[in-house]
């Protein structure tokens, strides 16, 4: 009894390592020709991203509540958009959207633009800087994020030459795209190290405010605060 395979169960000869003897006549073959797409062993269903997308913003709303969508949503709104469109991003009715959207707008988080389509919303560009610089001014790197841009504007510095991007920008020398590209970079490590500084700053006045303790501590700390608001910011 033939058990090894079908082929010998018919044939007492030996499979050819070449392949088989015989092929698929001209009226056996398809009429279209063969593509990669039709030996796929894997079927592609393009319904599945839907799926996932629709089971991420599932699980966010089950997460989240609706202010907190909002609100997350208002704060990568750089360019404005209508109360309609934040609704539709943080899974909220439009009724809902406007209501937190008005109120973010009091509280100084989101700036509304009256147009004549309707009134628009965005983040309000002061109070999202001043996050990102309590943000860093409560990192523990911060002086070690301050020593490495400086670094890195010294290196600019001695490669170009120059004291800042704009020498090399109004210069007559035809610059390359990679002098393009670390002016660039060279203007955003000046930027960086503007928040970092003021960051600083603001780390040192919380390390230097007086924790009130009893009456004569209260006392001198305002004494202190007033002394302090009578001088410039510092600079």
């Amino acid at each position: 009894m033939c058990v090894s395979a079908i082929a010998l169960c018919m044939t007492d000869e030996a499979p050819s390592p070449d392949g088989p003897n015989e092929f698929p006549s001209e009226e056996e073959l398809p009429d279209n020709p063969v593509t990669v797409d039709d030996i796929d062993p894997f079927s592609v269903d393009d319904d599945d991203s839907d799926d996932i997308d629709d089971f991420a913003a599932a699980e966010w709303k089950t997460n989240t509540t609706a202010n907190e969508r909002i609100r997350t949503v208002s704060n990568r709104t750089t360019s404005p958009k209508s109360a309609g469109d934040i609704a539709e991003t943080a899974l909220v009715s439009e009724t809902k959207a406007r209501e937190t959207l008005n109120k973010l707008a009091e509280d100084g988080i989101v700036r509304t633009h009256q147009t004549d389509s309707g009134q628009l919303y965005d983040r309000d560009p002061d109070w999202h800087l001043l996050k990102q610089i309590r943000q860093l001014a409560s990192s523990k790197t911060l002086v070690n994020q301050i020593q490495r841009v400086k670094q890195e504007l010294a290196a600019y510095t001695d490669k170009y030459d120059a004291t800042e991007p704009e020498e090399l920008l109004i210069s007559d020398k035809e610059l390359t795209q990679t002098e393009l590209d670390d002016i660039s970079h060279w203007r955003t490590a000046e930027r960086s190290l503007s928040y970092l500084r003021a960051a600083y700053r603001l780390k040192e006045a919380k390390e230097q405010a007086v924790t009130v303790t009893d009456p004569g501590d209260r006392q001198a700390g305002n004494q202190a605060t007033t002394h302090g608001r009578n001088h410039s910011p510092l600079q």
